[in-house]
């Protein structure tokens, strides 16, 4: 029960005053003794003190530690806003830093450092920074701080995984003492959303070493040990009055899942993310923990390079598509927690996924006459998957069944989670990848299918593509923009490169009196914002 209910019944002066009686330790006696003294009736007096200790305990408690283990490390663990590349960097770098903008449980952007931002044209913005915000070595936050984040994103030399937005900026500049504003090189509306992305977290002007982890976020760094843990510290300065709620948070990366499991039911830890569906009646049966669901564009894709044999046999792509039991693999791998994908990489819960696409199915007539096409024979492909890319192993065993049937001879070669976003995304011919939800449209389609963006993995390229996108971008009309997404999702679909069989939903176990998680669907861990949200019941 909210504090709002219990306003709604007495006023804002009398309710706090039974609120705060409670919170001191007065006694239910005590509180009727109040109420009545105060002309409420001896029913309804019962009645609302009921309320107000429902209300009194739904409130966030302050103190304790929380241990969480991600489902990734690695010795490349980074605190540099501009290179995080998996969920424990992503985790991390919400502790720490703040974004001028940030998302709601809707995915809609609002204020954040930026307090307001407004435009005329969607291509010049102003953005009014917010009063009073510092930084953890105590600096305070200026005009500065933001041209410097945003525009260290567009030099080569950053090597920034935000590059590829980037590039739509044009300048940045301290418009005003406390104001900024960006000029893109062509109108876009979504730039709110792009702003409230982990890489453009603001730090400080002039930031070369970043192992401090300087920002403005709710928490400070104490620990930091690449591959191993972090240790964050509670941030009293935070611009959020009264968050976060915990003193101290440790996360880990640990890859086995069972052992993510393992500790978090021996009490070793208190938050484990990406658990395996497997593991949900058996968290669930401990009634002293719960399960996280959340359901998301998160996907899993089989990317088949477009530069390199076998990939670029269009042939063979078209084979392996069809190869797919899309909705036993959503059954017997996922156990439910899915659904089925079409090979676009649009959520159906976005507005702007495309209906009309014919749903592939498994066929293996039609896989066979197209693999017979491509020429190929018997010769053995190596399909490269990990328990990193979540269920890739398992949905490679299946392809695997299945190709034998057309004369397909696919080799699954599992890689250890350690290390393989750096070593085997991206680089191997065929070989699985995990995308983690985003919050709009524009965000999947640039990074991961425009001709320049370092994380097509398929090394897909397509010019026309390419102008859509740009095209889309800047078109205020909604229903015109609808129709140019539609039509890169045919695109993707029919030359892309990748097979995507099904959308994820994020599962992540945590101890029931961990209290505070919420949907905000950009990722598992509450899109990686727990930390500021979390506190632990008595």
């Amino acid at each position: 029960m909210s504090d709002d209910a219990l306003r709604d019944r007495l006023g804002p002066a009398d309710s706090g005053r039974v609120l705060d009686a409670l919170a001191r330790g007065a006694s239910r006696r005590d509180v009727l003794k109040l109420l009545l003294g105060a002309g409420v009736g001896l029913v309804a007096s019962s009645g609302i003190v009921t309320l107000a200790e429902a209300a009194v305990a739904a409130r966030p408690r302050y103190g304790g530690r929380v241990r969480v283990a991600t489902a990734t490390a690695s010795i490349a663990d980074t605190l540099d806003p501009a290179k995080l590349a998996n969920q424990t960097d992503y985790a991390r770098s919400r502790m720490l830093y703040s974004c001028l903008t940030r998302f709601d449980a809707r995915l809609t952007p609002e204020p954040a450092l930026a307090e307001r931002y407004e435009t005329r044209d969607a291509k010049r913005w102003t953005l009014k920074l917010r009063n009073g915000v510092t930084f953890h070595d105590g600096r305070p936050l200026r005009a500065q701080d933001v041209v410097f984040s945003l525009m260290r994103h567009k030099d080569p030399a950053t090597a920034s995984k935000a590059k590829i937005f980037a590039d739509q900026i044009d300048s940045v500049r301290a418009s005003a003492p406390g104001e900024v504003e960006v000029l893109l090189h062509e109108p876009n509306a979504d730039l709110p959303a792009m702003l409230a992305t982990f890489w453009f977290a603001i730090v400080p002007d002039g930031t070369r070493d970043f192992n401090r982890g300087i920002g403005t976020g709710p928490f400070k760094l104490k620990e930091f040990k690449r591959g191993l843990r972090s240790v964050m510290v509670r941030n009293p300065d935070y611009w959020r009055d009264g968050r976060p709620y915990v003193d101290e948070i440790e996360v880990s990366g640990l890859g086995d899942e069972g052992a993510r499991v393992n500790a978090l039911l021996s009490g070793d830890l208190d938050l484990v993310a990406a658990i395996d569906p497997r593991s949900v009646r058996r968290v669930e049966g401990d009634p002293g923990f719960r399960v996280f669901r959340q359901s998301s564009g998160q996907y899993s894709n089989l990317a088949m390079r477009q530069d390199i044999a076998p990939g670029r046999n269009r042939e063979f792509v078209r084979a392996v598509q069809l190869l797919f039991d899309r909705k036993r693999i959503v059954d017997s791998v996922a156990l439910g927690n899915a659904i089925v994908a079409n090979d676009q990489p649009i959520h159906p819960s976005n507005r702007f996924w495309f209906a009309g696409l014919p749903q592939r199915e498994l066929d293996l007539d039609k896989a066979r006459y197209h693999f017979r096409r491509s020429g190929l024979g018997s010769a053995p492909i190596p399909v490269v998957a990990s328990p990193a890319a979540s269920y890739t192993v398992e949905m490679t065993l299946a392809l695997q069944q299945a190709a034998r049937a057309i004369g397909m001879n696919l080799e699954l070669r599992r890689m250890p989670p350690d290390g393989y976003w750096s070593n085997h995304w991206g680089k191997s011919p065929v070989g699985w990848g995990n995308v983690n939800p985003r919050p709009n449209a524009d965000a999947v389609l640039t990074q991961f299918f425009k001709s320049d963006s370092s994380g097509n993995d398929a090394h897909w390229r397509d010019p026309k593509f390419d102008r859509l996108l740009l095209t889309a971008r800047s078109e205020i009309d909604e229903a015109k923009r609808k129709a140019l997404y539609a039509d890169m999702q045919v695109m993707i679909h029919e030359q892309g490169g990748v097979a995507i069989p099904l959308f994820i939903s994020s599962l992540d176990a945590h101890n029931a009196r961990l209290k505070g998680l919420s949907a905000i669907p950009v990722g598992g861990l509450m899109g990686y914002e727990f930390a500021e949200h979390v506190w632990w019941d008595a």
